[in-house]
Protein backbone atom coordinates (compact mmCIF):
# COMPACT_ATOMS: atom_id res chain seq x y z
CA UNK A 1 0.00 0.00 0.00
CA UNK A 2 2.98 2.58 0.72
CA UNK A 3 4.45 1.36 -2.80
CA UNK A 4 1.06 2.53 -4.34
CA UNK A 5 0.81 5.77 -2.23
CA UNK A 6 4.14 6.50 -3.16
CA UNK A 7 3.41 5.97 -6.85
CA UNK A 8 -0.11 7.78 -7.10
CA UNK A 9 1.32 10.66 -4.66
CA UNK A 10 -1.50 10.29 -2.46
CA UNK A 11 -2.86 8.69 0.31
CA UNK A 12 -4.78 5.67 0.46
CA UNK A 13 -7.68 7.97 1.96
CA UNK A 14 -7.46 10.57 -0.64
CA UNK A 15 -7.21 7.42 -3.72
CA UNK A 16 -10.78 6.62 -2.09
CA UNK A 17 -11.99 10.30 -2.60
CA UNK A 18 -11.20 10.54 -6.35
CA UNK A 19 -12.51 7.37 -7.17
CA UNK A 20 -15.57 7.75 -5.69
CA UNK A 21 -15.46 10.86 -6.86
CA UNK A 22 -15.20 9.31 -10.51
CA UNK A 23 -17.90 6.91 -9.71
CA UNK A 24 -20.33 9.46 -8.75
CA UNK A 25 -19.87 11.83 -12.08
CA UNK A 26 -19.96 8.17 -13.99
CA UNK A 27 -23.19 7.85 -12.46
CA UNK A 28 -24.59 11.20 -13.28
CA UNK A 29 -23.65 11.15 -16.62
CA UNK A 30 -24.76 7.72 -17.35
CA UNK A 31 -27.89 9.19 -16.03
CA UNK A 32 -28.15 12.30 -17.56
CA UNK A 33 -27.64 10.08 -21.21
CA UNK A 34 -30.43 7.85 -20.75
CA UNK A 35 -33.10 10.65 -19.69
CA UNK A 36 -31.57 13.11 -22.06
CA UNK A 37 -32.57 10.48 -24.65
CA UNK A 38 -35.61 9.48 -23.33
CA UNK A 39 -36.42 13.45 -23.50
CA UNK A 40 -35.28 13.60 -26.93
CA UNK A 41 -36.98 10.70 -27.79
CA UNK A 42 -40.41 12.21 -26.39
CA UNK A 43 -40.06 15.41 -27.56
CA UNK A 44 -39.58 14.48 -31.00
CA UNK A 45 -42.61 12.65 -30.64
CA UNK A 46 -44.61 15.96 -29.19
CA UNK A 47 -43.60 18.39 -31.88
CA UNK A 48 -44.40 15.76 -34.66
CA UNK A 49 -48.13 15.62 -32.97
CA UNK A 50 -48.20 19.16 -32.71
CA UNK A 51 -47.07 20.17 -36.27
CA UNK A 52 -49.75 17.23 -37.50
CA UNK A 53 -52.38 19.44 -35.32
CA UNK A 54 -51.67 22.30 -36.60
CA UNK A 55 -51.95 20.43 -40.29
CA UNK A 56 -48.53 21.06 -41.44
CA UNK A 57 -47.25 19.35 -44.20
CA UNK A 58 -46.32 15.75 -43.60
CA UNK A 59 -43.07 16.14 -45.18
CA UNK A 60 -42.42 18.91 -43.05
CA UNK A 61 -43.25 17.04 -39.72
CA UNK A 62 -41.12 14.06 -40.55
CA UNK A 63 -37.92 16.02 -41.17
CA UNK A 64 -38.29 18.92 -37.99
CA UNK A 65 -39.31 16.25 -35.64
CA UNK A 66 -35.96 14.51 -36.58
CA UNK A 67 -33.75 17.34 -36.19
CA UNK A 68 -35.52 18.54 -32.85
CA UNK A 69 -34.45 14.47 -31.19
CA UNK A 70 -30.59 15.07 -33.19
CA UNK A 71 -30.24 18.80 -31.44
CA UNK A 72 -31.48 17.43 -28.01
CA UNK A 73 -29.12 14.08 -28.23
CA UNK A 74 -26.27 16.56 -29.04
CA UNK A 75 -26.44 18.74 -25.86
CA UNK A 76 -27.34 15.70 -23.46
CA UNK A 77 -23.86 14.39 -24.63
CA UNK A 78 -22.27 17.51 -24.18
CA UNK A 79 -23.99 18.05 -20.65
CA UNK A 80 -23.28 14.15 -20.19
CA UNK A 81 -19.24 14.90 -20.79
CA UNK A 82 -18.92 18.57 -18.96
CA UNK A 83 -20.56 16.13 -16.02
CA UNK A 84 -17.77 14.17 -15.99
CA UNK A 85 -15.31 17.31 -15.20
CA UNK A 86 -14.10 17.70 -18.68
CA UNK A 87 -13.68 21.20 -19.37
CA UNK A 88 -15.86 22.37 -22.59
CA UNK A 89 -14.02 25.39 -23.83
CA UNK A 90 -11.51 22.52 -24.90
CA UNK A 91 -13.79 20.13 -25.36
CA UNK A 92 -15.62 22.48 -27.70
CA UNK A 93 -12.27 23.64 -29.53
CA UNK A 94 -11.96 19.49 -29.98
CA UNK A 95 -15.04 19.22 -31.43
CA UNK A 96 -15.03 21.90 -33.72
CA UNK A 97 -11.74 20.55 -35.26
CA UNK A 98 -13.26 16.84 -35.17
CA UNK A 99 -16.54 17.88 -36.40
CA UNK A 100 -14.82 19.03 -39.80
CA UNK A 101 -12.82 16.36 -39.94
CA UNK A 102 -16.06 14.29 -39.97
CA UNK A 103 -17.70 16.53 -42.04
CA UNK A 104 -15.05 16.70 -44.77
CA UNK A 105 -15.66 12.32 -44.37
CA UNK A 106 -19.39 12.76 -44.26
CA UNK A 107 -19.65 15.15 -46.98
CA UNK A 108 -22.43 13.31 -48.70
CA UNK A 109 -24.58 12.77 -45.85
CA UNK A 110 -23.91 16.83 -45.16
CA UNK A 111 -25.07 17.03 -48.99
CA UNK A 112 -27.73 14.85 -48.14
CA UNK A 113 -29.16 16.86 -45.87
CA UNK A 114 -29.02 19.94 -48.09
CA UNK A 115 -30.51 18.16 -50.36
CA UNK A 116 -33.83 17.49 -47.79
CA UNK A 117 -33.68 20.95 -46.99
CA UNK A 118 -34.03 21.93 -50.22
CA UNK A 119 -36.95 19.39 -51.34
CA UNK A 120 -38.90 20.99 -48.42
CA UNK A 121 -38.24 24.44 -48.90
CA UNK A 122 -39.44 24.14 -53.16
CA UNK A 123 -41.89 21.31 -52.58
CA UNK A 124 -41.40 19.13 -55.63
CA UNK A 125 -43.65 16.75 -54.10
CA UNK A 126 -45.56 16.02 -50.91
CA UNK A 127 -46.31 12.89 -48.92
CA UNK A 128 -48.57 10.76 -51.17
CA UNK A 129 -47.57 12.08 -54.15
CA UNK A 130 -47.18 9.36 -56.56
CA UNK A 131 -43.65 10.07 -58.33
CA UNK A 132 -40.84 9.00 -60.14
CA UNK A 133 -37.78 9.57 -59.20
CA UNK A 134 -33.85 8.02 -59.94
CA UNK A 135 -35.27 5.71 -62.10
CA UNK A 136 -37.70 4.68 -59.34
CA UNK A 137 -41.73 4.61 -59.14
CA UNK A 138 -43.89 5.11 -55.70
CA UNK A 139 -45.78 6.77 -53.54
CA UNK A 140 -43.57 9.22 -51.38
CA UNK A 141 -44.11 7.98 -47.54
CA UNK A 142 -41.33 9.58 -45.82
CA UNK A 143 -38.97 13.15 -46.34
CA UNK A 144 -36.47 12.45 -43.66
CA UNK A 145 -33.25 14.16 -42.84
CA UNK A 146 -31.33 12.64 -45.00
CA UNK A 147 -33.28 9.82 -47.34
CA UNK A 148 -36.94 9.87 -49.12
CA UNK A 149 -39.04 7.35 -48.57
CA UNK A 150 -40.80 5.41 -51.65
CA UNK A 151 -43.45 2.42 -51.61
CA UNK A 152 -44.45 0.91 -54.44
CA UNK A 153 -47.11 -0.24 -55.83
CA UNK A 154 -46.47 -3.98 -55.01
CA UNK A 155 -45.75 -2.37 -51.46
CA UNK A 156 -41.60 -2.41 -51.72
CA UNK A 157 -39.85 -0.22 -49.52
CA UNK A 158 -37.08 2.23 -51.52
CA UNK A 159 -34.83 4.37 -49.72
CA UNK A 160 -33.58 7.37 -52.29
CA UNK A 161 -30.60 9.77 -51.16
CA UNK A 162 -31.86 13.56 -50.62
CA UNK A 163 -28.81 14.82 -52.63
CA UNK A 164 -29.57 12.75 -55.73
CA UNK A 165 -33.54 13.32 -55.48
CA UNK A 166 -33.07 16.90 -55.20
CA UNK A 167 -30.14 17.41 -58.24
CA UNK A 168 -32.47 14.60 -59.97
CA UNK A 169 -35.44 14.94 -62.56
CA UNK A 170 -38.59 14.49 -60.86
CA UNK A 171 -41.89 13.79 -62.29
CA UNK A 172 -44.83 14.43 -60.10
CA UNK A 173 -47.36 12.69 -61.73
CA UNK A 174 -50.51 13.35 -59.26
CA UNK A 175 -49.01 17.13 -58.67
CA UNK A 176 -51.73 18.40 -61.48
CA UNK A 177 -55.63 17.92 -60.74
CA UNK A 178 -56.09 16.29 -63.89
CA UNK A 179 -54.23 14.32 -66.31
CA UNK A 180 -54.39 12.82 -69.74
CA UNK A 181 -54.62 9.09 -70.61
CA UNK A 182 -53.13 8.01 -74.28
CA UNK A 183 -54.40 4.79 -75.99
CA UNK A 184 -52.95 4.09 -79.46
CA UNK A 185 -55.42 1.22 -81.41
CA UNK A 186 -54.61 -0.53 -84.27
CA UNK A 187 -56.95 -1.40 -86.88
CA UNK A 188 -56.41 -3.63 -90.24
CA UNK A 189 -56.14 -2.25 -93.49
CA UNK A 190 -59.26 -1.67 -95.21
CA UNK A 191 -61.58 -1.31 -92.36
CA UNK A 192 -63.63 2.13 -92.30
CA UNK A 193 -61.61 4.75 -90.62
CA UNK A 194 -65.18 7.20 -90.06
CA UNK A 195 -66.76 3.77 -88.21
CA UNK A 196 -63.72 3.82 -86.08
CA UNK A 197 -63.76 7.30 -85.22
CA UNK A 198 -66.93 7.05 -84.46
CA UNK A 199 -67.15 4.30 -82.01
CA UNK A 200 -63.99 5.50 -79.98
CA UNK A 201 -65.73 8.97 -79.53
CA UNK A 202 -69.15 7.09 -78.57
CA UNK A 203 -66.86 5.06 -75.74
CA UNK A 204 -65.46 8.27 -74.96
CA UNK A 205 -69.00 10.53 -74.26
CA UNK A 206 -70.21 7.36 -72.73
CA UNK A 207 -67.78 7.40 -69.71
CA UNK A 208 -68.74 9.98 -67.65
CA UNK A 209 -64.88 10.22 -66.11
CA UNK A 210 -63.41 11.15 -69.31
CA UNK A 211 -63.58 15.32 -69.04
CA UNK A 212 -65.13 17.24 -71.72
CA UNK A 213 -62.67 20.46 -71.41
CA UNK A 214 -60.03 20.24 -72.72
CA UNK A 215 -61.49 17.85 -75.62
CA UNK A 216 -60.67 14.54 -76.50
CA UNK A 217 -58.69 13.89 -79.52
CA UNK A 218 -58.66 10.90 -81.96
CA UNK A 219 -56.94 11.01 -85.15
CA UNK A 220 -54.55 9.10 -87.31
CA UNK A 221 -51.12 8.81 -86.21
CA UNK A 222 -49.37 5.88 -88.36
CA UNK A 223 -49.71 3.47 -91.50
CA UNK A 224 -47.78 0.69 -89.81
CA UNK A 225 -46.21 -2.67 -91.24
CA UNK A 226 -49.14 -4.68 -89.98
CA UNK A 227 -51.84 -2.17 -88.97
CA UNK A 228 -53.51 1.49 -89.27
CA UNK A 229 -52.42 3.16 -85.95
CA UNK A 230 -55.14 5.48 -84.63
CA UNK A 231 -54.32 7.48 -81.48
CA UNK A 232 -57.21 8.69 -79.13
CA UNK A 233 -56.84 11.12 -75.71
CA UNK A 234 -58.44 11.98 -73.17
CA UNK A 235 -58.64 14.26 -70.11
CA UNK A 236 -59.54 12.91 -66.92
CA UNK A 237 -58.91 13.52 -62.56
CA UNK A 238 -55.33 11.99 -61.18
CA UNK A 239 -57.65 9.39 -59.02
CA UNK A 240 -59.84 8.22 -62.43
CA UNK A 241 -56.44 8.00 -64.27
CA UNK A 242 -56.20 4.11 -64.60
CA UNK A 243 -59.47 2.99 -64.41
CA UNK A 244 -60.44 4.86 -67.49
CA UNK A 245 -57.51 3.91 -69.23
CA UNK A 246 -58.22 -0.32 -68.71
CA UNK A 247 -62.43 -0.08 -69.10
CA UNK A 248 -61.25 1.53 -72.49
CA UNK A 249 -58.82 -0.67 -73.71
CA UNK A 250 -61.00 -3.93 -72.19
CA UNK A 251 -64.00 -2.10 -74.20
CA UNK A 252 -62.68 -1.49 -77.71
CA UNK A 253 -61.10 -5.23 -77.17
CA UNK A 254 -64.29 -6.32 -76.47
CA UNK A 255 -66.96 -4.44 -79.16
CA UNK A 256 -64.44 -3.50 -82.33
CA UNK A 257 -65.16 -6.85 -83.79
CA UNK A 258 -68.83 -6.45 -83.64
CA UNK A 259 -68.67 -3.55 -85.28
CA UNK A 260 -66.63 -5.29 -88.28
CA UNK A 261 -63.47 -4.42 -86.99
CA UNK A 262 -60.15 -6.23 -86.56
CA UNK A 263 -57.39 -5.99 -84.56
CA UNK A 264 -54.05 -7.12 -86.49
CA UNK A 265 -50.90 -8.70 -85.47
CA UNK A 266 -47.87 -8.51 -87.32
CA UNK A 267 -47.81 -10.78 -90.19
CA UNK A 268 -45.31 -11.13 -93.48
CA UNK A 269 -46.42 -11.70 -97.03
CA UNK A 270 -44.07 -14.25 -98.33
CA UNK A 271 -44.15 -14.08 -102.03
CA UNK A 272 -42.95 -17.22 -103.97
CA UNK A 273 -41.15 -16.80 -107.49
CA UNK A 274 -41.58 -20.16 -109.50
CA UNK A 275 -38.28 -20.11 -111.63
CA UNK A 276 -38.90 -21.79 -115.21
Amino acid sequence: MDKIEEMLGMKAGELTGVLVDVAIRLAIAFTVLVIGFWVAKKLSSIVSKLLEKKKVDKSLTGFLSSIAGMGIKMLVVVTAISQMGVEMTSFIAILGAAGFAVGMAFSGTLSNFAGGVMILFFKPFKIGDYVNMQGEEGVVKEVLIFNTILTTVDNKIIILANSAVANGTIINYTKAENRRVDWSFGIAYGDDLKVTKELLLSFISEDSRILKDPAPFIGLAELGDSSVNITTRGWVNQEDYWGVFYDMNERVYNEFEAAGLSIPFPQMDVHVKKQT
